[in-house]
């Protein structure tokens, strides 16, 4: 007779705090593995990047340190969910499988609908509990704000280790994922340990400049909470961040600042909310009515763009930041977009891979959204182009920024860092700078791309097609609010259309 057990699936819940899978299998008497999964068809997926996978062993270790006090341990195993459950049942009753939902890739929504359907197979319970105050099977968004607020305000789930009865894995039954990936102190730390040492230092002193600083690539930096990997991966929970925010606030003398970033957290889950209702959005324009423009890919003004060869400083330097630490503040992210989509011309399709390979906290859930947002595709937003050297002089008028992740234009003077292509032959060389060779010329003339982008976004905006869909998307992803719920979500900054990399 086979030994029963139970499963905690980990997946991108990489915490022991307020993890609601754990809880309930510790209120049940059955021995217990917990599991993680290091899947070749996800980590090979054009979304996945070696970044992602070092902070999600750099959060299995420190899990695991932690749980080394209570000589419990997570299996890191390295294969496919539904083939390594087909050896557990092999061995094992397995009786009930513990985890999160999962607003992933469609390759993580295939993958669980495969565990769904062996479950069933084989007669065991499949648990999955909500994440975040996202609702799964949500039709329309009337009761979303009222959901959130009472998931965000309910008690911390906590586990009592003494309960957690575990099992043991036979020898050779599953293949370990051997921990290969080297630290890197560029990028954020993976891990709950460091969440939370983030966490406090945000609520204790850096917030103080978020509002004043969070649209600045050089000063959001340490301005930003810098939470977003670590909500990403769940290194930290929503709830816990919500609560620890309002504890916060009121003691604090910048109220102002904390009420803000509360406004933002509830955006950021009102995003996934947006794609877990309508996945399609990974692969297709929200409003079909945009189907027939921006239909070739341009793969030259592709790889300019990707490899920071397209002549706008601002431009290119926010491309050398994100491929070099995975971080970029929300502002320069719409930038990259506009710039790909409006005046490069080019479908969003063909960035949002590049762009997820970047992103340290790349959570698809917001990602798809706010592409589109900012693509202009979703129909129901304002169009917004934005021009990079106007963006430039904003936010980084003394060139700090640029010139730090384009070392080529250090010695170029603040009248000509945002268009070095203005500078006379005479000045180039004092300069010590060549354009053209040293540094690109402008790929595209930006007064003209903007022009064609405008007229011909906004003629399809206005047409039949776009404003027949509208009607559908509004119904499914918009609500009245009530006043509590306007004070709650209040709205963006202007021309801000991607805000949630907190």
């Amino acid at each position: 007779m086979k030994p029963p057990i139970n499963i905690v699936w980990f997946k991108r819940d990489l915490r022991l705090t307020d993890h609601q899978p754990l809880l309930r299998a510790s209120e049940d008497s059955t021995p217990v593995l917990l599991l993680y999964f290091f899947e070749p068809s996800i980590m090979a997926a054009p979304d996945s990047d070696e970044r992602h996978w070092r902070f999600v062993q750099e959060s299995l270790l420190d899990m695991n340190n932690a749980l080394s006090k209570m000589n419990l341990q997570i299996q890191a195993i390295d294969g496919e969910v539904v083939a390594s459950l087909e050896k557990l049942v092999s061995v094992f009753e397995v009786k009930t499988i513990f985890s999160h939902q999962e607003t992933g890739n469609h390759i993580s929504y295939q993958r669980d609908l495969a565990v769904a359907g062996f479950c069933q197979q084989h007669n065991m319970a499949w648990h999955e509990y909500p994440t975040n105050g996202v609702i799964r099977g949500l039709k329309t968004r009337k009761d979303f704000t009222a959901c959130w607020l009472r998931t965000m305000t309910a008690p911390i789930f906590s586990v009592d280790w003494a309960k957690l009865a575990t099992a043991s894995l036979p020898d050779n039954l599953l293949k370990p994922f051997e921990y290969r990936f080297t630290a890197n102190s560029v990028f954020q730390p993976g891990g709950s340990s460091a969440a939370h040492r983030y966490l406090k230092t945000f609520l204790n002193a850096r917030h103080v400049n978020y509002q004043k600083h969070i649209s600045k690539p050089e000063e959001s930096r340490k301005s930003c909470s810098r939470l977003s990997p670590y909500l990403a991966w769940g290194n930290v929970s929503m709830k816990e961040v919500y609560q620890a925010t309002l504890h916060a606030m009121a003691q604090s003398a910048n109220k102002k600042s904390l009420r803000f970033f509360t406004h933002r957290v509830h955006w950021h889950c009102h995003f996934i909310q947006k794609f877990e209702s309508e996945c399609r959005m990974e692969f297709e324009n929200l409003n079909k009515g945009f189907d027939n423009i921006r239909t070739e890919i341009d793969q030259k003004l592709v790889e300019s763009w990707e490899n920071a060869q397209t002549g706008y400083p601002l431009i290119d330097a926010c491309i050398n930041c994100v491929k070099t630490t995975g971080y970029l503040n929300f502002r320069m992210r719409s930038l990259l977009v506009s710039f790909f989509t409006h005046h490069l011309w080019q479908p969003w399709q063909a960035g949002a891979h590049f762009l997820a390979r970047q992103f340290l906290d790349y959570e698809p859930g917001i990602h798809y959204p706010q592409f589109q947002m900012q693509a202009g595709t979703m129909g129901v937003n304002t169009i917004r182009i934005y021009n990079p050297v106007k963006q430039s002089i904003d936010h980084d008028p003394e060139g700090n920024f640029i010139r730090k992740w384009l070392p080529v234009l250090q010695r170029i003077p603040n009248t000509h860092i945002h268009e070095p292509w203005r500078m006379t032959s005479e000045e180039q060389a004092l300069a010590g700078i060549t354009i053209g060779v040293d540094y690109p010329k402008p790929i595209i003339a930006i007064a003209e791309t903007a022009r064609f982008a405008r007229e011909h976004l906004w003629i399809t905006k206005n047409s039949v097609a776009v404003q027949s869909e509208n009607k559908a998307i509004l119904k499914k992803h918009t609500k009245r609010k009530t006043e509590k719920e306007n004070t709650l979500r209040a709205p963006l900054p202007a021309g801000d259309t991607m805000p949630l990399n907190l």
